[in-house]
Order: structure tokens, then C-alpha cells, then sequence
């Protein structure tokens, strides 16, 4: 849903477009956001099996999984959130946020994901959050728990 902010005098009107959801802490949850949030940039413009609709679709899913794991608190939902904002330097940027209820367990520092071995099934989620993204990291959410969110520049 765009939500139009009125501008001072002598500046142009911005819109921003925003879709927010909440969803169960749980696999099943994790693929809903996936999903919606795919949907969601189709209707926006950013068609499916498009390039920002398939990266979208994968840093969804991984910080979702995230939440639904290791964010999960039993009884408390995790939230996505996407924006797209404008910016006349450049097309704009697309802000993913992935919000979970526990303080406690945070990801680790940008600078301290290291792939992990070959043979592996665990602990690639952030490394593709890392390669897609333009940036991305770890905000504290109000009043508890914590809201990771990345950015794709358009």
C-alpha cells in the first residue's frame, strides 16, 4: 500500500511504497513471507523470475528461516516488512526487514561470516544475505527482540 507523505513548500510529494505482515515463527510461516513477498513485488512492477523478485525471493526466505529458528519465541510471530524507496541520487532501493522477539540471539558481525565447510548443510543463510544485498545488518526492535534488514539498490 503506498503511503504518500505531504512535502514542504517549494519540494515534491514522495510516495513509499510498504507492505507489512506478521507470521508464525514457524517453516510454514517462513514460506508464507517468502511467498507474499514475491507476490507483492510482482504487483508492484518487479515481475516474478525477474532479478530483484528472485533475490528478494532468497533474502526473504533465509532471514525468515532465521526468525522461525533461531529468533523463534513460542507464542510471538516474526514480522517482514518491504520498502521501496525513492531516491533521486539513483532508481531507488528496496529495504527488506525481517523482525523477530529475541534480544538474545543475534547474528554475527558483517565482518565475521565466513563460509561455512563445503560438506555443510547449516550456516549459509547470511552468507547469501551477504551476496545479494547491497547492505544489510542488526537493529535493536522496541521494546524487545530485533529487526535485521537489507537493502537492494534498484
Amino acid at each position: 500500500m503506498p503511503v504518500h507523505v505531504s512535502p514542504p513548500a517549494g519540494h515534491l510529494a514522495v510516495t513509499v511504497r510498504m507492505f507489512t505482515q506478521r507470521f508464525s515463527a514457524t517453516r510454514r510461516g517462513a514460506r508464507l513471507a517468502r511467498r507474499l513477498a514475491v507476490q507483492q513485488l510482482d504487483a508492484w512492477g518487479f515481475p516474478y523470475g525477474g532479478e530483484v523478485s528472485d533475490s528478494v525471493a532468497l533474502i526473504v526466505g533465509e532471514l525468515a528461516a532465521n526468525a522461525a529458528t533461531h529468533g523463534r519465541v513460542p507464542g510471538r510471530d516474526f514480522e517482514l516488512r518491504l520498502m521501496e524507496l525513492p531516491d533521486s541520487a539513483r532508481p531507488g532501493t528496496l529495504r527488506i526487514e525481517v523482525a523477530d522477539t529475541r534480544t538474545e540471539k543475534r547474528p554475527p558481525t558483517l565482518g565475521a561470516i565466513a563460509p561455512p565447510p563445503p560438506d555443510s548443510e547449516v550456516a549459509r543463510g547470511l552468507v547469501l544475505v551477504t551476496a545479494l544485498a547491497t547492505r544489510w545488518g542488526v537493529l535493536d526492535r522496541h521494546p524487545v527482540g530485533k529487526t535485521i534488514h537489507a537493502e537492494l539498490d534498484l
